[in-house]
Formats: C-alpha cells, sequence, structure tokens
C-alpha cells in the first residue's frame, strides 16, 4: 500500500480529526489512535437517530478505518510519557483538540519536536490557532463553521432560511485537505529532513470549496446571493421535476448540448434565439430565468428515465436524483468496486464505499473497522515500546492507559 511505513498518532475526535487519519490508514499508514478511556472518543456517541450497529454508529465506523486503538490519559504524567515514546517513534501527529490543549499536556508540537525533528503535527481546529475565535477558546462543528463560513448562507434557495447540509463536508473537505498538507510535508522532509507545524482551520477549508464566490464578490462589489439548485455559472442547468415525481439534474452549457437539448424539447428555434444562442448571453438573468422555465415546463411531461435517453441521445447532461439506496444498488457503482461490503470480525459485514480512487499498483483498502477503547493496548506497547507485562501492568494501575467497551483480562 502506498503510504506503508508511515507512521501517525492521532489525537481525534468527531470527525475532522479521525477522518483525515483514516485516509492516511486506507493507503497504507500504521495510525495509532489514542483517547481517553473508558469512554474514548466523543465521536462514538455520534451516529443518526441514536442508531447503533452492534455497539457502534454509523458515522464512527465510517470515520475510523484500519486505526489501531490505545487507551491513553494524557491528563497523567505516565499517560504523556508514552505519547512522547510513541512520538518518538512516529512521522506524524495529528490533533484535533482546541489551541492549547496538548501543550496543556507537555505534549505539543514544541515538546514533540525537542525529542522528534522530523515530526510532522498538524492541528485541525474550527478557526486555526490565533485569531480572535482561537483567543475565545471557541468550540467548533461542522454545521458552525458551515454557518460561519458563508457556506450555509450560499446553499440556500432565494428567500429560504440558510440550509445547513446534513452530512459534514466541513469536516470531510477539511479532513482531505489535512491529509494533502500532510503529504506535502513529508515531501519536503524527504528532500530536507526537516518536519513542520501545520495549522488547519476548518472554517478556512470550507472557504476554499466556496469556487467563484469569493473573487466575485471582489471583483463586482455585489453579495454572493443563494440560487437553490440552479448553476449561477452555467447555463441552463438546474434540477427539474418530472411528470413521474422526480427529480434530474440537467445541464446543457455548450453550444453542441445546448442543441441537443432544445432538439429533445422540440424546440430547435430556441438554439438560434437572440436571447439563448450564446452561453454568455443566456447567463444574463433574465434570459436564465426564462430558458430555465422552459425546460421545467418541458421536464414535467417526461419522465426520468425518458429524459435520461433523451440526454443520452442529444449529447447533454441528464441524471435522476438517487436516494442514497439507489446509489448503494446501482450496478455501475457496484461494477466499478466503488461499494464494497466489509467483513469485519467484531461487527460482522455491513456495505459502505470504499476509498474512491482506483490505483493501479498500490490500491487503497479497508482492513478493518472500529475496535473499543485500548483495544490494542499490549500490541502497540508491546511492539513499539519494548514494555513488558509488568510495566503495562503499572501504566493499567495507575490510569495511565486503560479500556473501555468490556473488563481487560487479567494479566497473567
Amino acid at each position: 500500500m502506498p503510504l506503508q511505513g508511515v507512521r501517525v498518532l492521532e489525537v481525534g475526535t468527531l470527525i475532522l480529526g479521525p477522518v483525515g487519519t483514516s485516509y492516511a490508514a486506507s493507503m497504507g499508514a500504521e495510525v495509532i489512535k489514542c483517547e481517553i478511556p473508558p469512554i474514548g472518543d466523543t465521536g462514538r456517541n455520534m451516529t443518526p437517530f441514536g442508531y447503533f450497529y452492534k455497539g457502534y454508529p454509523p458515522v464512527f465506523i465510517h470515520n475510523n478505518v484500519n486505526k489501531y486503538w490505545v487507551g491513553l490519559d494524557l491528563h497523567k504524567p505516565e499517560g504523556q510519557e508514552i505519547f512522547l515514546e510513541l512520538a518518538a517513534k512516529s512521522d506524524i501527529v495529528e490533533i484535533n483538540l482546541r489551541p492549547g490543549v496538548m501543550e496543556k499536556w507537555n505534549v505539543g508540537y514544541h515538546h514533540l519536536k525537542a525529542i522528534n525533528p522530523g515530526i510532522i503535527y498538524i492541528s485541525k481546529t474550527g478557526f486555526g490557532q490565533w485569531g480572535q475565535y482561537a483567543t475565545e477558546n471557541r468550540p467548533s462543528n461542522d454545521g458552525a463553521s458551515q454557518g460561519l463560513s458563508g457556506y450555509s448562507w450560499v446553499s440556500s434557495f432565494p428567500g429560504q432560511p440558510p440550509l445547513k447540509s446534513s452530512i459534514y463536508p466541513c469536516d470531510d473537505y477539511g479532513g482531505l485537505m489535512g491529509e494533502l498538507a500532510v503529504l506535502a510535508a513529508l515531501h519536503h522532509r524527504k528532500k530536507t529532513g526537516e518536519g513542520q507545524f501545520i495549522d488547519l482551520s476548518q472554517s478556512e477549508n470550507i472557504m476554499r470549496l466556496m469556487s467563484w464566490v469569493w473573487p466575485y464578490q471582489q471583483l463586482t462589489g455585489k453579495k454572493a446571493m443563494p440560487a437553490g439548485n440552479r448553476d449561477v455559472s452555467i447555463c441552463p442547468a438546474d434540477t427539474v421535476y418530472t411528470a413521474d415525481e422526480k427529480f434530474v439534474a440537467l445541464a446543457a452549457p455548450a453550444p453542441e448540448e445546448f442543441k441537443g437539448l432544445c432538439k429533445a424539447m422540440d424546440r430547435p428555434e430556441l438554439s438560434d434565439d437572440a436571447r439563448f444562442g450564446e452561453h454568455l448571453t443566456r447567463l444574463k438573468e433574465e434570459n436564465a430565468i426564462d430558458i430555465l422555465a422552459i425546460v421545467a415546463d418541458w421536464a414535467k411531461t417526461k419522465t426520468a428515465a425518458e429524459i435520461e435517453a433523451l440526454a443520452e441521445t442529444h449529447g447533454f447532461a441528464a441524471s435522476c436524483v438517487k436516494t442514497n439506496q439507489d446509489v448503494m444498488e446501482d450496478a455501475h457503482s457496484v461494477a466499478r468496486g466503488y461499494i464494497t461490503e466489509v467483513d469485519d470480525p467484531l461487527i460482522g459485514k455491513y456495505r459502505d464505499y470504499d476509498f474512491p480512487v482506483n490505483m493501479s499498483k498500490t490500491p487503497p483498502r479497508i482492513k478493518w473497522t472500529v475496535r473499543p477503547v485500548g483495544f490494542d493496548n499490549e500490541y502497540v506497547l508491546t511492539k513499539h515500546l519494548s514494555k513488558n507485562k509488568d510495566q503495562i501492568k503499572a501504566l493499567y494501575d495507575c490510569g495511565a492507559i486503560g479500556m473501555g467497551g468490556y473488563t481487560r483480562p487479567a494479566a497473567s
């Protein structure tokens, strides 16, 4: 696997921290997840509608694949010492606690750099390490970042309240951008031998995802307004309602695509209409409203399948809006191996999406999913730190390490 031989220490909670290391673990990195026992990551109780699958919530299962699980209490000096010993033998440390917490526990970047100058340390927080919000020690989550960044504002419909995504784009995109920075830092270290500190702000990362909004506002002096499902940069592009009460996402901006759509609607003359013939002319607000209304009225006379078939025939884009269940059963996704069945010895068999990249030589894969807090304590402490049974027992006895979810067996 591409990151085999890279060791990562994670002190992560909820999604922003754990999801990034799960990407690395899917690529073969050895990720050691440190949780404070016995409760562990608060993500263990984060689940849709209170649903748990064999003791684990779906959100937690999804974002914590291929990791080793250590119950380590960083409040205790002995736990801090264990963390420092592990960091001395690691390549990367990934944190998503509030600014200053790791320093208070004597395991911040400067502590780790002193014993491992090549360490790559990424701090993932809601608002970064400095600035007003960081100084206020303000907590954050995905919904807060969606709101603060303006993402919720532009994701709504005109005249409607801001719309928060029910999934977690700030966490997932932030985690992905964090791993991109980590890989760049690894490349830099390979060339120079130097590690570095990476400061990632959850809110700033989702702002990067918002594309045209920022230069548009700066150059025009206008506020970017919500537009619903309509794409304001290409036209026509919208989600239309069909005769069989489904939705189709449709787009036909290029000249031949638009001509194809006009033919499909039995309105070929529209492609020569002065209002619609050129794409930039179609994008003018009054023209866009007119053509989108024409397309929407036509869509109501066709089924979703008919529109998809016409799109294939005439060369424009149209896809039925699928439910999540539709996606899981889609023959295309199954054929590409995108939807995979995981056979986990603790959880059993379940279906999930695999890492969404196909690599011919070093394919990522899910090997196992989640474990109880501290499941791999003895394995990690023995393999990496050469601790013996008496030393491990002493760490249990003082509370530096612990478990959750089941009772630790008596030391033999």
